[in-house]
């Protein structure tokens, strides 16, 4: 960048150092998890891009000026990022001067999808079928990859002070290649001090393992060096979650990495992790069984906007009062508590126990199947599968996928522990989040998958409830983005505003600080 240039934004720095509000744009905005985070750290939407319907519905209705007031709200454009030019995005954003003096802060999480471990098979999978001769690499040649550099661009046009980018661990390793580390250089030319790492979101109060590459930068002329959010809450991961960061430390040591840095674990005398069942408190019970018996569900679209009361007047958990009484996000009742129809499965949610996964409830499944028909027999009546009453009962209860494959597929939460991380196919795969209570029996609610990812009961959701599903599992936690959000205010020099973390989850000052982290 020109001495202009340097000049702008040391000029930003200065109206934030003063007081004055600090802009945000949010690139791949999603429903607005980063929105959210940034918004309650007190920074001020100017404007998002997203390109998904109801994701940017969504964005809209809780950040946009109709909904929330001029003193929040912010342009929203539903332009594709990817395929648009900036000046095309700016254009239709109709913002009020020259783009580059509108943002202080750009925020991002390009789509993690072509990174991600979890999507190559369908990539392969879709290749093979347009029978291109790449399909075994296919994910690395998914266009998505290259998003990061959109994300460049649109740093070049809005010459922010500082940057946030989030996306999944895999970017680490993607082919071989250090995405980050190329996304660092780049940033490195045009002017920013750029410093990554990977960070899990239950240390930071999410009751959720969601383990992110964090990538955070302050523009060169500002001299201010990157820091990230220590820790503030403690769990022993794992053996997943620790092998998946092994796998990284070792990568990033045979290549070595001029921007990445090391955050230490927390300590074992920090608050522990919020539990499931502390984050799940003053919902109402749902008795899958019971409603299908008296046909209070049924197939067909749930409404996720449907208004829900809760158990009690009063928040019974830290996380509850939070997610209750979350600042600007209040609210005396909330909606969204609707859950899969799934009238085969409920019957087995009831009998499993918290933990097991697939292999395990195909197993109880199989043995309870194999004791019903050896009591037939003793008993002298037909096992024939062509029985009717063999052939009820066998399909009433067999689950019929392959026990070797997806052992994920299923898994019953443990109240006492975090969640495992939320996908993006949650709508359509919620197996994956069986609520712990075996009253219930059933598949966590898109309210509860919310509070699951730390989007308050004020939030709305806009579509039905699988849309609602994916953009919950699409979205960065904002309490985690909270934490990036008030460490990268601390790192600007902004006036220092109250920390909710204080007043709603009980944590103190002291617990609250900020690393630079160790290369």
């Amino acid at each position: 960048m020109s001495d202009v240039d340097s000049e702008l934004i040391r000029g930003k720095l200065r109206r934030i150092q003063g007081g004055e509000s600090i802009r945000y744009m949010d690139m791949f905005a999603g429903c607005g998890g980063i929105s959210l985070g940034f918004l309650t750290a007190g920074f001020t939407p100017v404007a998002s891009i997203e390109s998904d319907p109801w994701a940017a519905r969504s964005h809209g209705a809780n950040f946009g000026p109709r909904s929330t007031g001029g003193d929040r709200a912010a342009h929203h454009t539903s332009r594709d990022a990817v395929t648009e030019t900036a000046e095309t995005v700016f254009a239709d954003l109709e913002l009020d001067g020259a783009t580059d003096n509108q943002i202080d802060v750009l925020v991002g999480g390009p789509p993690c999808q072509a990174f991600a471990r979890v999507g190559r098979a369908k990539l392969r999978e879709q290749a093979r079928l347009r029978e291109e001769v790449t399909a075994d690499q296919a994910f690395l040649v998914d266009g998505r990859v290259s998003l990061w550099e959109r994300y460049v661009a649109f740093i070049r046009a809005t010459k922010p002070v500082a940057l946030l980018m989030e996306n999944v661990p895999d970017i680490l390793n993607h082919g071989g290649n250090n995405v980050a580390e190329l996304v660092s250089k780049s940033l490195a030319e045009e002017g920013y001090d750029v410093a990554y790492t990977l960070l899990n979101a239950v240390w930071y109060g999410v009751p959720q393992m969601r383990e992110r590459m964090i990538l955070v930068g302050f523009h060169r002329s500002t001299g201010i060096k990157p820091r990230f959010p220590a820790p503030t809450h403690h769990l022993v991961l794992p053996s997943g979650y620790i092998s998946s960061k092994n796998a990284a430390r070792r990568v990033l040591k045979a290549e070595g990495s001029e921007h990445h840095r090391w955050i230490a674990d927390p300590i074992a005398d920090a608050p522990p992790a919020t539990s499931a069942s502390d984050a799940l408190a003053d919902l109402p019970p749902l008795y899958a069984e019971e409603m299908l018996r008296t046909g209070r569900i049924r197939r067909g679209a749930k409404d996720p906007s449907e208004p829900v009361d809760y158990t009690t007047n009063k928040p019974s958990t830290a996380y509850s009062r939070l997610m209750r009484e979350w600042l600007g996000f209040a609210t005396k009742a909330t909606t969204g508590h609707v859950f899969r129809y799934l009238p085969r499965d409920y019957k087995i949610f009831a009998e499993v126990q918290p933990g097991w996964e697939y292999p395990q409830v195909h197993a109880y499944v199989e043995k309870k199947i194999a004791t019903w028909l050896a009591s037939r027999k003793r008993r002298g009546l037909p096992t024939d599968p062509r029985d009717p009453d063999v052939s009820h009962f066998v399909t009433s209860w067999r689950i019929p996928y392959d026990p070797t494959k997806f052992p994920n597929k299923w898994w019953k939460l443990r109240a006492e522990t975090p969640v495992r991380t939320l996908m993006a196919h949650l709508g359509k795969d919620s197996y994956s989040h069986i609520h712990f209570d075996s009253g219930q029996a059933r598949t966590i609610t898109v309210r509860e998958a919310a509070r699951l990812q730390s989007f308050p009961d004020g939030f709305i959701f806009k579509g039905s409830m699988n849309p609602a599903f994916k953009q919950i599992g699409n979205a960065v936690p904002p309490l985690f983005a909270y934490a990036i959000a008030r460490g990268m205010r601390e790192c600007l020099g902004a006036p220092e505003t109250p920390d909710m973390r204080v007043a709603l989850l009980g944590l103190r000052k002291s617990q609250i600080k900020t690393t630079e982290g160790t290369k």
